[in-house]
């Protein structure tokens, strides 16, 4: 048996950014030949994912990339096991990468569409080499959870612990309007449920007026007022049911979000709102 110097495991490390002891056994393992020992290494990763596979990833961080000029951002929903993990700079420079390739690449619909693709910088690994490479080298499971791809006029925000995410996307000629940062905001703190009145279930809809009418109606008022009367209660309605556009804005309360996107000649088109834990 070849003799594993400590120089030999350091060697290794180096070339691998694993543990000593995982170094040194590898080593043990491959009689000293240090490029058998690098297989070994790469060859645990699915032992490590199968042994984990059942662990909840109630951790992670949202990441997002966006082009200079407001036109196009992309969002990474990247969860792991464990808090520190997650501020791990590993694991925050492949969300980058991953969120960046998103952005400047041909898109991608899942996240193993994104994962199949050449990582960005130039080091001739696919994001899924780089991603099993840093599960070997922390062993701890990571699931790309949700991947996002948005045209503008776009704008982002993500919450200080990284663990909530918005890409909210109106519809005008504003690109760089900073009303869409202000109203993805507005959606993390508030978590609306749809964008648009039109998104919202037109059956239903119809029933709540409906009943509203029938409702006023009762009062024996004249019926251009009766109309009036449940335009307003509708617009109440539609707050209470989570459209983002009635909602009161967050930061100016006495205007609501159609009316805010307006006055910068928007309106709201879709959001993608991602939350962690």
């Amino acid at each position: 048996m070849a003799e594993i110097t400590a120089a030999a495991v350091r060697s290794l490390r180096d070339r691998t950014d694993l543990p000593m002891m995982r170094c040194k056994e590898a080593l043990v393992q491959a009689d000293g030949d240090e490029e058998k020992a690098i297989e070994i290494l790469a060859s645990q990763v699915e032992k490590i994912k199968g042994k984990r596979a059942d662990n909840a990833t109630t951790e992670g961080r949202i990441f997002v990339a966006m082009k200079d000029d407001g036109s196009e951002a992309a969002l990474v929903d990247f969860q792991c096991e464990t808090a520190p993990v997650a501020s791990n700079e590993g694991f925050v420079s492949l969300g980058n990468l991953l969120a960046q390739q998103l952005l400047e690449g041909p898109g991608a619909a899942t996240p193993d569409e994104l994962l199949s693709q050449p990582a960005p910088g130039g080091s001739g690994k696919t994001l899924q080499q780089l991603f099993d490479e840093l599960v070997n080298k922390i062993a701890e499971k990571f699931v790309v959870t949700a991947v996002a791809r948005v045209p503008g006029p776009v704008g982002y925000y993500i919450h200080h612990d990284g663990k909530t995410g918005v890409l909210f996307q109106a519809e005008g000629e504003n690109l760089n309007a900073p009303i869409l940062r202000d109203v993805a905001m507005h959606i993390a703190a508030l978590k609306p449920l749809f964008a648009r009145i039109e998104d919202f279930d037109p059956t239903a809809a119809q029933a709540e007026r409906d009943r509203l009418t029938q409702e006023a109606r009762a009062s024996k008022k004249p019926e251009n007022i009766i109309e009036k009367i449940v335009d307003g209660r509708m617009k109440n309605f539609y707050q209470e049911q989570g459209v983002l556009e009635a909602q009161a804005f967050a930061k100016e309360e006495s205007k609501t979000v159609a009316q805010v996107l307006a006055e910068a000649k928007l309106k709201a088109k879709a959001f993608v709102l991602r939350s962690i834990g």
